[in-house]
């Protein structure tokens, strides 16, 4: 009997594993058979496979199909395996080039009609496939502008199940189907501020503005406390818009967390993402999961950006203390039966709160009408574990009618993106030859010990505050980090006792003198 073999993709999380399928015919009752631990969208192939072979006028042997999807052990999930699975079961009977399939990859969903359906990750489905050394790869038409972002692939976009037996050598009429479209059309899924809101609108917050700079050079997590209308969101909004633009490795892997979350991809965008999960959000939404096929949370998807919490007093605590894993670590890991993820989650994170539930707790004029009880539950929402791990604390206040009509503190975006590039300039090469880029990432042990490690006069003042228990060893270590970015704006190669005490100032403020 002949033995239909052809190649897909499975992805956990954003690895992708080939996978081999393999199609016989059995003298047993006639049926279609899926083995090699498939998940229910795969059992439920088999119809979808019948049906689109049937109206691709390609009908499959009236027989016992049995596909094996191996490696055996490895669990299978998706809908993103049925072009493969029809393919090989066509070779059985059909007269298909056996090496054109052994050197493809079919990647897609089939609708009962027989076109090629869109699915998620095509993009990390098509690197890996690339990384396994595969060379030709069959995509739905729709996904084509995505798969194509990946170097030195040929991607066939295949319109029907006919498309595909032709690239294969069958024969076969072109009906000239319309492709089957991306989910959305064409209307933009990504969320990112606009590009046109700039850091000059921020009028009468000079304070706020600089801290924000300093955060974007050296890639600072930042907590902004304030009550409504001080314009935390308007900072936070625009902070992607100072960042420096994603390099190709990051932009791919920001585009490859997209397109496994359901986003279409069209283009590799280089604007670092911006995620701003509501406070309704669970903490799985923040981590991401699933019971057999994982999907990225806000976590992920910020990776390579900014993870901005707004009114985050009103998150769970259980939700916001899921942020300690990956602000230290630097990547997520959803565990489950059977398998286990992990994600990237470098991001900057934002907290934005207000001083109590009603927002007017300390401000001047203002009338705070919460309990003391309340006021209390509501701060301790963020833990001293997740407050610890933040590098700058802003206490916001509304603006003044004289900074309004001054026009204080108006830095536009421009100027700000090119201090920060220089500042990140400084600082990659002071850690040349080192694992971090940026000040944020630098180990606590290096910063002290290391062969630029402050003197002894200047790091005094951190030394006094950790000695009266203000700061932790870990907060001493994050200091010193905002310390050397504040350095690196001011384009100094040493820190000065100035830096330390302006670092501190931004974590601690006046608990800090």
């Amino acid at each position: 009997m002949t033995i239909g073999r052809t190649w897909t993709v499975v992805l956990t999380g954003l690895v992708g594993d080939v996978v081999e399928v393999e199609a016989d015919l059995a003298s047993q009752t006639p049926r279609f058979t899926v083995i090699g631990l498939p998940d229910k969208s795969i059992g439920e192939a088999h119809q979808r496979v019948r049906n689109a072979c049937g109206n691709s006028d390609l009908p499959l042997p009236r027989r016992h199909v049995v596909v094996n999807l191996s490696p055996a052990s490895l669990p299978k999930h998706g809908t993103g395996l049925d072009v493969a699975m029809a393919t090989a079961a066509l070779a059985t009977e059909l007269p298909l080039d056996p090496a054109s399939l052994a050197a493809t990859v079919h990647l897609g969903e089939l609708g009962l009609d027989g076109r090629l359906r869109p699915v998620p990750g095509i993009l990390p489905a098509v690197a890996a496939a690339a990384r396994a050394g595969f060379r030709v790869v069959v995509v739905p038409a729709a996904c084509r502008d995505e798969a194509e972002l990946v170097a030195d692939v040929r991607v066939v976009p295949a319109v029907s199940l006919r498309d595909v037996a032709r690239l294969h050598g069958l024969d076969v009429v072109d009906t000239s189907q319309e492709p089957v479209p991306l989910p959305g059309g064409e209307s933009p899924t990504v969320d990112s501020p606009p590009e046109e809101i700039d850091l000059r609108e921020v009028i009468g917050q000079p304070e706020a503005v600089e801290a924000m700079i300093v955060a974007a050079a050296g890639g600072h997590h930042a907590l902004m406390s304030g009550p409504p209308g001080a314009g935390k969101t308007m900072l936070a909004r625009r902070l992607p818009g100072i960042l420096p633009p994603l390099a190709d490795d990051e932009a791919l892997q920001v585009a490859s967390l997209r397109s496994l979350a359901g986003r279409p991809v069209r283009r590799l965008d280089r604007t670092p993402p911006f995620e701003a999960p509501h406070h309704s959000a669970s903490a799985a939404a923040l981590v991401g999961g699933g019971s057999r096929h994982v999907r990225p949370g806000a976590i992920a998807r910020a990776s390579g950006g900014v993870l901005f919490l707004d009114e985050a007093g009103e998150f769970s605590a259980h939700a916001l203390d899921a942020l300690r894993q990956p602000l230290e670590t630097g990547e997520i890991s959803i565990h489950r039966a059977g398998f286990h993820a992990r994600f990237p989650a470098r991001f900057q994170l934002l907290l934005a709160t207000n001083p109590c539930p009603c927002g007017q707790y300390g401000v001047p004029g203002g009338a705070c009408s919460c309990p003391s009880l309340a006021i209390r539950r509501y701060l301790s929402r963020l833990s001293g574990p997740l407050v610890d791990r933040i590098d700058i604390e802003l206490s916001l206040q509304r603006v003044s009618l004289a900074r309004l009509r001054s026009g204080e503190g108006t830095v536009s975006s421009a100027s700000a993106r090119e201090r920060v590039a220089e500042a990140r300039a400084r600082a990659e090469h002071r850690l040349q030859g080192l694992p971090w880029r940026t000040n944020a990432r630098a180990s606590g042990t290096w910063l002290r010990g290391g062969p630029q490690a402050p003197s002894a006069d200047v790091r005094a003042p951190l030394d006094a505050a950790l000695q009266r228990g203000v700061l932790t060893l870990r907060g001493y270590d994050r200091v010193l980090r905002v310390a050397w970015t504040l350095a690196d704006l001011d384009g100094r190669d040493r820190l000065v006792v100035g830096d330390v005490g302006r670092a501190l100032f931004l974590k601690k403020g006046s608990a800090a003198s």
